[in-house]
Formats: C-alpha cells, structure tokens, sequence
C-alpha cells in the first residue's frame, strides 16, 4: 500500500516536470497547432488545447487498464498521471481561466503567485519569449519579470484580450 502511494505521488511529480519540458518545447513548438487557441480568447467551452488532455487521459486509462490486468505499477502510474490531470483542472483551467461557472481570482499565499505567474505567461503574443511553463509550480514574480524584460527588452507587447481569462485587458 505505501509503495503504491509513493508511486502516485512520484508520478504527479514527475508529470509536472513532463508538463513542463512538453509545455516549452511540444505545445509552444511543433504542436501550437493545437495549443495556439489556448493564447486566444474562446469563443465557446471547448477549445483545441484540450485535445492534450484527452491524449494524456486516453495514456492514463491504457496504464491502468494494463495494470489490473497484471502489469503492475502501471495502474498506480495511470491513478497518479488522473491525479495530475485533476490537480490540473483546478488550478489550470479553473483557478487561472477561471472555466468554470464562478468566479475567484486569488488574492494571496502560493494561489495567487500560480495566477500571476500563468498570467505573464499569458503576456506574450504568439509562441516565442513566454515565461513560466509549469501548470502547478511558479517560479517567483519578480523572476518572471526579469526574464520577460531580458526576452522582449522591456514590456512585451500584450494582446488587447487576457487569453488567461477571456477578460478586456486592463493596460
């Protein structure tokens, strides 16, 4: 029973660290494709973007499928790749584009630095010079912000819509 637990929590671990590089280096790189209307303001519930976590959830179910037919830990490997994609939805499509039907915008403690770091990843237009990759993990603020006036010189130039929230941007 331990063992299994270790294992889950190891795989959501891991897979923020696999968010992290797929984030940079897949969805801002060969697959914007599909990530590019997760930087655009929505036009209905669903957007292209999710088509990620219907792959990540179809790989999730096939481990756990394999592991209770006898592959064991694969089923552990798959609860815990669920538990990431739960973890997920809360703090990534619900607390940061707030997706959900009520609306809450954080105002302090590890929460708030979660928006505000997905927010200047937001600040970018287009793939290129974003900042903050993680889904779960923020890098401080002032970091985001040196790293986003070493990239663009200053202030990026910003999208007339927050695609984080669908909102009129206040600038």
């Amino acid at each position: 029973m331990l063992l299994n637990t270790l294992i889950v929590v190891a795989t959501v671990v891991f897979m923020e660290l696999f968010s992290i590089v797929a984030h940079k280096y897949i969805m801002h790189g060969f697959g914007w494709g599909w990530h590019r209307s997760h930087h655009e303001p929505r036009t209905g519930w669903f957007e292209k973007n999710d088509l990620y976590a219907l792959v990540f959830a179809g790989v999730a179910i096939a481990l756990i499928w394999f592991g209770t037919e006898g592959a064991w830990p694969l089923q552990w490997i798959g609860a815990g790749m669920t538990a990431y994609g739960f973890l997920y939805f809360v703090a990534h499509d619900g607390l940061v584009h707030q997706r959900w039907p009520f609306k809450y915008t954080p105002r302090s403690g590890y929460a708030k630095r979660l928006y505000q770091a997905h927010r200047m990843h937001h600040a970018v237009e287009g793939k290129d010079g974003a900042v903050s990759f993680g889904f779960l993990y923020a890098p401080p603020v002032a970091t985001l912000k040196r790293q986003l006036q070493a990239l663009h010189g200053g202030a990026p130039r910003r999208p007339s819509r927050d695609a984080a929230t669908d909102r009129q941007d206040a600038a």
